[in-house]
C-alpha cells in the first residue's frame, strides 16, 4: 500500500553569475508549477521572490572563482516547501538588518525573506560553505495542465460535464 504522503524533490547545480541567479528563479516557478503550483498562485510567487533574493546573495556574497552556487527544492506532505541555496563561502553568514535608511541602497532582501517565510535560517555546508534555506507555507495542491499531464494515467475514461 502506497502512503498518502510525498516528497518533491529538485536540485541544480548554477553558475555564480546574474544570469545564474535569474536561472534560479526561472527553475524555481517552473518547477512549482510542474508540483501544481501555478505560477500565479502566491507561494510560486513569493518562492521567486525568496529564490531570487537567496540567489543574489549567493551570487554576490558567497561567489568564489571558479564555483557555482546549488538550489534545491522540497515539498514534503503538500504543504511546506523548503528552499535552500548553498554557496562556497561559509565564512559570510546572512544578517537580517534590522532597519535601513531611506538612503541605503542594499540591504533590504533579508527582509523581504523574513516577511515571506514562515522561518528561515543558515547552516553549515561541509567543508567550507553554506546553506541559507528557507521555508514557505504551501496551500493545498491544485492541478495545472502540466502537474495533470506529469499524473499517471487511471486508464479511467474522463467523465462528463453535465
Amino acid at each position: 500500500m502506497k502512503s498518502e504522503i510525498s516528497t518533491r524533490h529538485f536540485t541544480q547545480l548554477l553558475s555564480a553569475t546574474p544570469r545564474g541567479a535569474r536561472l534560479a528563479r526561472l527553475l524555481a516557478v517552473q518547477q512549482l508549477d510542474e508540483w501544481g503550483w501555478p505560477p500565479s498562485c502566491a507561494a510560486s510567487e513569493s518562492a521567486a521572490l525568496v529564490v531570487a533574493e537567496l540567489a543574489s546573495n549567493a551570487v554576490t556574497h558567497g561567489r568564489v572563482k571558479g564555483r557555482g552556487f546549488r538550489l534545491t527544492l522540497s515539498a514534503e506532505a503538500s504543504d511546506t516547501l523548503r528552499i535552500d541555496v548553498a554557496d562556497p563561502r561559509g565564512d559570510r553568514r546572512p544578517l537580517a538588518r534590522r532597519t535601513a535608511s531611506s538612503t541605503d541602497e542594499t540591504g533590504r532582501g533579508l527582509l523581504l525573506v523574513d516577511a515571506l517565510t514562515a522561518r528561515w535560517g543558515t547552516e553549515p555546508w561541509p567543508p567550507s560553505g553554506k546553506v541559507v534555506w528557507a521555508e514557505i507555507g504551501l496551500p493545498r495542491l491544485v492541478l495545472t495542465a502540466s502537474a495533470s499531464a506529469a499524473q499517471p494515467s487511471t486508464g479511467a475514461a474522463p467523465e462528463a460535464a453535465s
